[in-house]
């Protein structure tokens, strides 16, 4: 790996990030509004078979939507700089191919995880109680996520040939992949048939991680959900070295 190659893709991120400004005031405007409209209409209907506030079962969920929309969005990047020819100039440097996933995954899955903080600076908001140690925990916890997504959004992007096709598929993804993780309703409250698909779901052990630092309530113990989630970023990590390879 080439530690200047890495650092010289993950700021080319962040410059692309820091001057979609439109970009980063939907996203941020689109949390908010799932967590307070959304999450007060569903409270003021008496939620059933939650201990807690839905609401404040519904934040960590809101902090993983935040970092699932933004994290797989990342592609979209890939998708331009095949458009220009940028892409092409990055494969042919000398540059590792370990180098260019892992340069494009840190900017993306920093970018991800600032917009998560955006959004747990909303926690008191909801009745979350927020302390430092807390913020460290979700900080740890939504980059390790986002390794996953990123890596996911990025090998999508390098299989599409158009802006178009990405987006479509994106579509076609994000949202079952949301709405399958536990971020919205219980788990266990969810009809049997869509077990294996909640199980199959990268998101899940991260939202479950969120909810148990947050809330104090989680389905399965943290061992075993922060060794589904390096098994995922690990798998995720290879299979997406390996499209920048067939990218050549």
């Amino acid at each position: 790996m080439n530690p200047r190659a890495v650092m010289v893709i993950w700021r080319r991120e962040l410059k692309i990030y820091s001057r979609d400004k439109a970009g980063r005031i939907s996203s941020i405007a689109r949390s908010v509004l799932w967590l307070l409209v959304f999450g007060g209409g569903f409270g003021a209907a008496r939620f059933s078979g939650l201990n807690v506030g839905y609401q404040e079962f519904l934040f960590p969920g809101i902090i993983a939507m935040s970092l699932i929309f933004t994290s797989m969005r990342s592609g979209i990047s890939v998708i331009w700089d095949k458009e220009f020819g940028f892409l092409k100039e990055i494969l042919v440097s000398p540059a590792s191919r370990f180098s260019i996933m892992a340069g494009k995954v840190l900017g993306s899955s920093t970018i991800a995880v600032f917009e998560g903080l955006i959004v747990l600076v909303l926690g008191p908001f909801v009745g979350a109680k927020i302390t430092l140690a807390k913020v460290v925990l979700c900080v740890a916890v939504m980059f390790l996520m986002s390794l996953t997504l990123v890596s996911l959004g990025l090998i999508m992007s390098m299989l599409m040939k158009t802006f178009e096709g990405f987006q479509s598929v994106m579509n076609l993804i994000i949202m079952p992949m949301f709405f399958l993780s536990g971020a919205l309703f219980p788990i266990e409250k969810m009809p049997g048939w869509m077990t294996p698909l909640v199980a199959i779901n990268p998101a899940t052990y991260g939202v479950d991680m969120l909810r148990l630092v947050l809330v104090g309530v989680s389905n399965h113990t943290p061992a075993f959900d922060l060794a589904l989630m390096l098994l995922y970023a690990a798998v995720a990590m290879t299979l997406g070295v390996r499209a920048f390879k067939l990218g050549d």
